[in-house]
């Protein structure tokens, strides 16, 4: 067996961005519109947004440059009240109450309808490979697919009047919650559920999960924000601040990063898994949605008969290795700035590694298997 010393290097050409630092909001070019939700692919540049909601019709929107250009597209104008998007923002699904859930498989230029009954479709979730979707009315039933919406299943949960639901990014962990609060989650791709050991004190407004399923973030109108490190099992109150109009929350596929946004008092974000939080440049309005990039560092929020903002902060290099048959496996959270390995055997002349990284669904991050060559060597993340 070789014995090989592995040192791992911060790109010396990357500013690290201070995650204590309040995110910077600025307003993109799109329309204003009741916007109502929001949705990323795991790279932050692919972005579906829909307007809508319980009350009224609206379209839905797609960006594919991270919200510098916006474009609508073939879906029908509906009462859209929720959007999951793949982990390459090729597969998109909607949900509209009183009508259907819609499925794209080319990034939204076109779409077209399942074979689910019209219903008040109230959430849908998206696995990252977009085969498995979740989805939820106002009733006791979860709706699910395992083909990207082409065929759907149903079974029915001891928990009536389901309103939101999320998971993780393989799609086997779920979360979903109720009107008054109480959450039910599956280990098992939604075949069986378990209800929780506590429930929040009031409806269940948003549900956010890391890649792995294992972090679930919920909104309460009042007191706040939830977190649970048990996949659901049991709650307890984060450090965020008493707003009775928190009204949507997303994660970053670690789950250490989150933002929340309130209808009256701004956006909040949050690097430690909600245990402390800072307000944000964003102006107090009725935010709607929000939805982050899988390093967390790419965030795009919608504001009801308003526009839509976005957010962008420098993404830290870190890299993880570790031992797999006689090689060596590198892995990151998939980016929102492109990175590249290279390699030296001195630190004096640095080689950019051909291997082309390969996404792991199940996590969000990309992997690279190099062999075990020489006694030592020394890696690092660098922007190209």
């Amino acid at each position: 067996m070789k014995n090989l010393n592995v040192w791992l290097l911060a790109s010396t050409a990357l500013a690290v961005a201070n995650y204590t630092d309040a995110q910077t909001w600025t307003p993109t070019t799109a329309p204003t519109n009741l916007w109502y939700a929001a949705a990323s692919s795991a790279d932050g540049s692919k972005l579906v947004v829909a307007a809508g909601g319980t009350a009224s019709s609206g379209p839905i929107f797609t960006s594919t440059n991270g919200g510098t250009d916006w474009s609508s597209n073939a879906a029908p104008s509906l009462r859209w009240t929720s959007v999951a998007a793949s982990a390459d923002g090729s597969r998109l699904a909607a949900a509209a109450d009183g009508g259907s859930i819609y499925t794209s498989a080319d990034s939204g230029v076109t779409w077209s309808t399942n074979s689910v009954p019209s219903s008040s479709w109230l959430s849908i979730a998206s696995s990252a490979d977009g085969l498995k979707l979740a989805a939820v009315a106002s009733g006791n039933r979860v709706y699910l697919s395992t083909n990207g919406g082409a065929t759907w299943t149903s079974n029915t949960v001891s928990v009536a009047d389901l309103q939101r639901i999320a998971g993780s990014a393989d799609g086997t962990r779920l979360v979903a919650g109720n009107n008054v609060g109480v959450i039910i989650f599956s280990t098992n791709s939604g075949a069986t559920w378990t209800q929780s050991s506590n429930s929040l004190s009031r409806a269940v407004i948003a549900l956010a999960a890391s890649a792995n399923g294992s972090k679930v973030f919920a909104i309460n109108a009042a007191p706040g924000i939830y977190a649970s490190a048990k996949g659901g099992k049991t709650w307890a109150l984060s450090g965020a601040p008493s707003i009775s109009s928190w009204i949507g929350i997303t994660a970053s596929a670690d789950g250490a990063r989150l933002v929340a946004v309130s209808q009256k008092g701004g956006i909040y974000s949050s690097t430690d898994s909600g245990t402390s939080w800072v307000s944000n440049s964003a102006p107090q309005s009725v935010w709607q949605a929000v939805a982050t990039s899988a390093d967390g560092c790419k965030a795009v929020a919608v504001r009801w008969n308003d526009g839509i903002w976005t957010s962008q902060s420098t993404p830290a290099a870190q890299v993880n290795v570790s031992p797999k048959n006689g090689s060596l496996l590198f892995s990151w959270t998939v980016p929102s700035t492109n990175f590249v390995v290279q390699q030296s055997p001195d630190l004096g002349s640095w080689t950019d590694v051909t291997n082309a990284p390969v996404l792991n669904l199940t996590n969000l991050q990309n992997e690279v298997t190099l062999p075990m060559a020489g006694s030592s060597g020394f890696y690092r993340l660098k922007t190209p």
